[in-house]
């Protein structure tokens, strides 16, 4: 006598069987977005809230399968770049043949070494991660290294899961980020608290924060 499949695992068996032929980049996008990411992410207003202009150069730190990237595309125009950055090179793969089916050229993919961002010194205007900051190992290390990458005046924007919600280990609070990145050289300059599963907050290098005011949360 057969034994009838648990309900959740039939479940996974039928969505692996349909998600198998589109591809193994495509099958990682999904489990990283998930259902109805749209709605607690708000992607848009953390785009508009960045306030970006055409020529802007960003590193997409932790891109995935592009959930950021091709909104920066659009917003930094042909005349700017999105720096793909991931370890994954089959997400990476992804993201490139997205960038030429959407006709953004200014996506530029990277496959990322572990201990950096993998470009070179003064590249970039803005450094951005979203639900990445919990994956490395040493925080404080790794962006006193990465800070290199950024321009004068350039930013380094992290959207993390706040810690309450998320099991430990998936998440970190908006205190620690802090405290991190301020031994590693940083300034807060901005905190938006609109996201309903995280934090948003802004930093530059303490050397390019001068005249900075507005750090209470919006």
């Amino acid at each position: 006598m057969k034994r009838s499949a648990p309900p959740l695992a039939l479940s996974l068996v039928i969505l692996l069987g349909l998600l198998g032929p589109i591809g193994c980049g495509s099958f990682k996008r999904f489990l990283y977005e998930g259902f109805g990411r749209d709605e607690w992410q708000a992607p848009e207003r953390v785009v508009t809230t960045l306030a970006l202009s055409p020529g802007d150069e960003i590193a997409d730190l932790g891109s995935g399968g592009g959930y950021f990237t091709y909104r920066f595309a659009e917003a930094v125009g042909k005349s700017g770049k999105v720096y793909a950055l991931d370890v994954d090179e089959s997400l990476l793969a992804y993201i490139e043949g997205q960038a030429q089916e959407r006709n953004l050229p200014q996506i530029v993919t990277v496959h990322a070494p572990e201990d950096g961002l993998g470009l070179p010194d003064a590249s970039v205007d803005m450094i951005f991660l979203s639900n990445v900051y919990h994956h490395l190992p040493d925080p404080t290390d790794y962006f006193r290294g990465a800070g290199s990458a950024l321009r004068k005046g350039g930013r380094l924007v992290v959207v993390e899961f706040r810690g309450a919600s998320f099991p430990r280990g998936h998440a970190t609070t908006p205190g620690e980020i802090r405290t991190q990145l301020q031994a590693a050289g940083y300034e807060i300059i901005d905190s938006y608290d609109f996201l309903e599963k995280q934090s948003f907050q802004i930093f530059r290098l303490g050397d390019m924060a001068d005249g900075a005011t507005n750090t209470g949360d919006h």
